[in-house]
């Protein structure tokens, strides 16, 4: 193993390590060093990241075996790394958020039972995020896939004796298992066709199996890129949370915040759209895998922003702009503008990760209430808490000069250049987004942080910051702030990288863009720098579109706040609609919960109760009873009876002989 390797390997060990003894010596070693050592894990994985990071900028690209589990068939199934730059990319923002939340946790979790715990789990979460993103084959991958998966799960019910986080981290599982159908179908078709689970092996091999075809209907051929990518896609929309395999995600606000974090900012939810990108080498041999990719991102994105509006939980909110902002991700995968899509995943993980621990601090400042309405005024309580917050905002709704304008504003315009079937259509929707983007960030703001005080004085006055400090809501310790503004710093800066990240030849080698699709250099060719991108924006649709979702936030609930309900009550039936997220979750219990309970009550009435229980059980004793009753009547003690018996029972055998002897030849 090279020295690389080994620098590499360290990057998800050190995680791996932390949860280990946080986990099953935490007991032992207390709170404290349980933190320090799950902390300190992720620390060295951040900078061991960095590393590499500045080592593949000087072009060095890692790709190699670790180990072999088995060699079947010519087949070799391994654990492996690939770190170009899309990786190292992927490793500095998965661990820096990380860490960010670890060290959040020491205040948010302070008095939780089950801190040591808590600490074992987002260690463990990070190390199988770590080992999806870096697998250089597709069973490594596969693996990192399902145990980030696995580990949400413990993450979304991790307050177990709640209903409610049980009902949610088993939807999130069961919704997850649906696309992980798709997802191993794809990867059994990739080894079936091409007899590898390499990379590059896959990748090399994928031009020349572009017009191979394969039969799924009879009598009907399909293209087996395609059929892979659609399949591969279907995990994605499951992980990524796309529609109609979103209805997980907002569920998930069921586990601590921190998690919240962790999940929607830079962990599971983004692992689809890493996963796309890393595939870019099949799915640009496949259209209409591309066209299906951009229609389904294009409704995700535009329809859960709207549902956003009627929210009033904070988390929620926040939550269906991860949905929202996962839709214009997948648009501009779907639009072969993958650095453009990596570029606001990055961006994305930093201003998304502000919001969600933002939001924590009030919680906790609030005593964990949750609830908007019973807010307001939190400024002047929280300065840096709403400073943090309002940058989150800012970048969200996509204002420059903020991180999330840069890349909010690159996919809108590979949307508007792209020359594909439903391009117009995920173009409109974006645009269409971008005012519901900008009204539900400052609905936010305003609710929470401006207006008149509407939480309860003597509940706020529970409020602690792991200090038993009481009192009126009041900031946050060091603990939550520091990460918010290091957090906050990128969520404003790291848009500024635009010329070198999305137009420059970063992912070069990483990424490939088929000739076929121009428009994503052509971009690149119109570029000419962020200042000018800025002015330019002052010209577009995108911009003024922004202020005039953040005008009307600003109109509804600060200068008119009494217009709000009217608005909401004139639009009755949406809102409805809205409120009860377009009736998913109710088709879905109706649908296929309400199914599978139909289904299992006929095989109880019917299988078990009827043919088991009913005809074999005691059908069989009916059976034994009534011969028994029949042939007690003919033992009676008398010689006759028993002669006559024979004379028939040779009579039947008689009878029986003939029959079966009736076409036989005579002699």
């Amino acid at each position: 193993m090279t020295g690389a390797m080994q620098l590499a390997l360290l990057v998800p060990l050190a995680p791996l390590a932390g949860a280990i003894v946080a986990g099953l010596f935490g007991g032992a070693i207390g709170r404290t060093w349980s933190h320090r050592v799950a902390i300190a894990g992720v620390a060295l994985a951040f900078a061991v990241s960095c590393v590499i990071f500045y080592q593949t900028l000087d072009g060095a690209t890692i790709d190699g075996t670790v180990y072999t589990w088995l060699v079947s068939g010519g087949v070799r199934f391994e654990i492996g790394f690939l770190i170009d730059r899309l990786t190292a990319l992927m490793m500095v923002v998965v661990t820096f958020v990380s860490l960010m939340v670890h060290v959040y946790t020491i205040g948010y979790m302070a008095d939780d039972p089950g801190y040591q715990r808590f600490f074992a789990y987002i260690a463990l979460f990070t190390f199988c995020m770590l080992m999806l993103v870096m697998a250089n084959n597709f069973l490594q991958l596969y693996f990192g896939w399902e145990a980030v998966g696995l580990v949400s799960y413990l993450l979304i019910g991790f307050w177990y004796r709640r209903p409610t986080a049980i009902y949610a981290n088993l939807k999130a599982f069961l919704v997850n298992r649906v696309g992980d159908f798709g997802f191993i179908l794809g990867i059994g078709l990739v080894l079936a066709h091409f007899g590898s689970l390499d990379y590059a092996t896959v990748f090399a091999a994928a031009p020349r199996m572009s017009a191979a075809t394969m039969e799924i209907l009879p009598g009907t051929q399909s293209a087996v890129l395609t059929v892979i990518c659609i399949c591969l896609f279907v995990g994605a929309m499951a992980k990524s949370a796309q529609f109609p395999l979103h209805v997980w995600l907002p569920d998930s606000m069921e586990g601590p915040t921190p998690i919240s974090a962790l999940i929607h900012a830079a962990t599971m939810v983004t692992a689809g759209i890493f996963m796309l990108a890393r595939m870019s080498p099949l799915f640009e041999l496949s259209d209409a895998a591309l066209s299906f990719v951009l229609v389904i991102g294009a409704i995700t994105s535009f329809f859960m922003a709207l549902v956003a509006l009627v929210q009033y939980d904070i988390k929620r909110v926040i939550a269906y702009s991860t949905l929202s902002h996962l839709g214009y991700m997948t648009m501009a995968l779907g639009a072969s503008a993958y650095s453009a899509a990596m570029f606001h995943l990055m961006t994305h993980a930093f201003f998304k990760a502000v919001l969600f621990l933002g939001a924590g601090s009030v919680i906790v400042a609030l005593h964990h209430e949750q609830d908007m309405r019973r807010m307001g005024g939190l400024r002047k309580y929280m300065p840096i808490t709403y400073a943090a917050v309002l940058i989150g905002a800012l970048a969200n709704a996509g204002f420059p000069p903020f991180a999330g304008f840069f890349s909010k504003e690159s996919i809108i315009e590979a949307l508007h250049a792209a020359e594909r079937p439903g391009a117009d259509f995920a173009f409109a929707l974006a645009l269409a987004g971008v005012f519901v983007g900008a009204l539900y960030s400052f609905r936010l703001v305003f609710f929470a942080f401006h207006g008149k005080e509407r939480f309860d004085t003597s509940a706020a006055a529970h409020g602690h910051d792991g200090h038993g400090h009481q009192g009126a809501p009041h900031e946050s310790p060091w603990v939550i702030t520091l990460p918010l503004v290091l957090l906050a710093i990128p969520s404003i800066g790291a848009g500024w990288t635009i010329g070198t990240v999305l137009y420059g030849s970063f992912f070069d080698g990483a990424i490939v863009v088929a000739p076929g699709h121009p428009w994503p250099a052509e971009l690149a060719a119109q570029f000419h720098g962020v200042w000018a991108m800025m002015l330019h924006s002052l010209t577009t649709a995108a911009f003024w579109l922004t202020v005039a979702g953040l005008a009307t936030a600003w109109y509804l609930y600060i200068a008119r706040p009494e217009l709000a309900g009217v608005v909401r009550e004139r639009f009755g039936i949406v809102t409805r609609i809205l409120e009860r997220k377009y009736g998913c979750d109710e088709f879905n219990d109706w649908f296929f919960a309400g199914g599978a309970r139909a289904v299992g009550k006929g095989l109880w009435k019917g299988g078990d109760v009827a043919v088991i229980d009913g005809a074999l059980v005691n059908g069989s004793a009916r059976l034994v009873g009534l011969i028994a009753r029949v042939v007690r009547r003919f033992q009676t003690g008398f010689l006759y009876n028993y002669a006559f018996t024979m004379f028939i029972g040779l009579l039947a055998l008689l009878t029986v002989w003939l029959w079966l002897w009736r076409d036989a030849p005579l002699g």
